[in-house]
């Protein structure tokens, strides 16, 4: 029973499912599942996770790949009222056992390919009651596990799931930040959360019943996840990918599918700007491009307006705590090309110094957000959570203090500045890494490059770069700190800078700066 007053994240399946059982929802690794077969497959997870001891707020883990049945189990924890918790597979066996002993799940869905990295922390984890792996494993490989069952056993069908028993306030996810500053934080986040965000990113980007929405980002990302629910939201088809590793098979996939709609992080495109067989590619299909984390260097935004000529492209930029803070219009990308936008629809942001005071437009300070989207807090951290959630102006609410630095300008488009343990303290002036970042990335042959803070003695700290030149291309220190001279204020050239032929990242594709230090 759908309540369509108060709908739960569900019911993006259930809906769909109800209006277009035979359309294909789902196009993944050769197969192609209908919303229909979606939607049964997942009843009987649901069914079988309730049966096994799972109750409402109970956390499933799952720890798999961009796979049908990653996509099929997410929906089924929903179904089964419990709370679910998507891991990468990138993660290691320390990892996934520290993740493990903080989420305290009941049950732990996965693949047997990972079984080397799962069987140890499966094996020491009190809260685990069952154990569910796809793929083909040999019975007494399954055997050793504990209370383990053949995901294909689990996933029969059945019309119905278990009783409907949670309500929007619940938790509906549990989404693990990269930890590439410290231990990884588990952001808790409602059914009202993320519905709220759809709802929210789903208006400005005009989405339709008929989109092919193609997503190579891991559903453990939280923009690879939200790939996932705005597509069963609209009614529309997701091509999902395990990664971008292939960009040749990936641009023929588009072709293929008639993709409609390519999220994409600074990497893929970075990528696909070296590829020089692009122009001989058919983009007609596409009606719109997103970018998300901080705004794209200039030379990669012409390169996607001249390829998707067709095609709206956004700007954007969140963080996992609220989902999505800002988009850009397409149609102020040429007037305002250095911004992440305005604020989503129905949230507020400002921007606060130091002593909480909200600044005039132009002065760079802390992003706020106030909106449905907020998450609750960070799991079992109720002393970081108070360092974010805070009293907002309103009698009775809390607010986001994101920690990233940014400015407005007198129109209320932001510019991201960095993020606030980022910010590089030399010569007494505060230096934005990604203002940097971009100035290198726009001079001609680099294709990336991440900027740290290094202790100076007679600096207090300096402007140290990292930097990767396209193929085929040279450059030397000193030529690319000349060109910097050419963009940037004395103090922000990099004191050194380093040729590398990659930079660290992590299990999400983000750069790993505390790698480079």
């Amino acid at each position: 029973m759908i309540h369509d007053a108060v709908p739960l994240l569900q019911d993006y399946l259930v809906r769909s499912a109800g209006r277009l059982a035979d359309k294909v929802a789902l196009v993944c690794n050769r197969q192609r599942l209908t919303y229909a077969e979606i939607d049964e497959r997942s009843n009987g997870i649901a069914c079988y996770l309730a049966t096994a001891g799972v109750q409402r707020g109970d956390r499933v883990m799952i720890f798999a790949d961009n796979t049908a049945e990653t996509v099929i189990s997410f929906w089924a924890v929903l179904k089964a009222n419990a709370v679910v918790c998507i891991v990468n597979p990138l993660t290691k066996s320390a990892k996934l056992d520290y993740l493990l002993n903080d989420c305290r799940p009941a049950a732990l869905i996965t693949d047997q390919h990972l079984r080397s990295v799962f069987s140890g922390p499966a094996h020491t984890c009190r809260s685990l009651r069952q154990v569910i792996v796809s793929g083909p494993i040999q019975e007494d490989e399954l055997s050793r596990l504990p209370s383990a069952v053949r995901w294909e056993k689990a996933a029969e069908r059945t019309s119905a799931g278990p009783e409907r028993k949670s309500i929007d306030i619940d938790l509906a996810a549990i989404v693990y930040t990269s930890g590439s500053t410290g231990e990884p934080k588990g952001v808790m986040l409602t059914h009202r959360n993320m519905t709220a965000a759809c709802t929210s990113i789903a208006s400005y980007l005009e989405l339709r019943e008929d989109e092919v929405i193609l997503n190579v980002l891991p559903l453990a990302f939280d923009y690879g996840l939200y790939q996932m629910l705005m597509a069963f939201r609209a009614g529309a088809r997701l091509v999902l990918e395990r990664s971008f590793a292939f960009p040749a098979r990936i641009l023929q996939i588009v072709k293929d599918e008639k993709i409609t709609g390519f999220p994409g992080v600074p990497t893929i495109f970075a990528s696909l700007a070296e590829l020089k067989s692009l122009k001989n590619h058919d983009f007609s299909s596409i009606r719109y491009v997103t970018n998300t984390a901080a705004a794209l260097p200039l030379k990669h935004i012409a390169m996607l307006r001249e390829l998707f000529s067709g095609a709206r492209i956004y700007s954007m930029y969140g963080l996992t705590e609220c989902k999505r803070c800002t988009y850009l219009p397409p149609e102020d990308l040429a007037r305002k090309p250095l911004s992440v936008g305005i604020a989503i629809p129905n949230t507020e942001m400002w921007i606060v110094d130091d002593k909480d005071r909200r600044v005039e437009p132009g002065n760079v300070g802390q992003l706020v957000i106030r909106g449905a989207t907020v998450m609750k807090g960070y799991w079992g951290k109720p002393e970081e959570t108070a360092t974010r959630l805070k009293p907002g102006p309103l009698p009775g609410e809390l607010v986001l203090y994101t920690g990233d630095y940014c400015r407005m300008d007198a129109e209320g488009y932001l510019y991201f500045v960095g993020r606030g343990d980022e910010i590089i303290k030399s010569r007494g002036e505060k230096v934005s890494p990604k203002e940097v970042e971009n100035a290198l990335v726009n001079i001609p042959g680099v294709k990336e490059a991440a900027v740290v803070g290094v202790p100076d003695e007679l600096l207090g700290q300096a402007v140290k770069a990292f930097v990767v030149l396209e193929q085929g291309e040279r450059a030397g220190e000193r030529q690319l700190q000349m060109e910097c001279q050419k963009r940037l204020e004395n103090f922000m050239v990099p004191k050194s800078i380093v040729i590398v032929s990659s930079l660290p990242r992590t299990e999400t594709g983000k750069l790993k700066k505390v790698a480079l230090l």
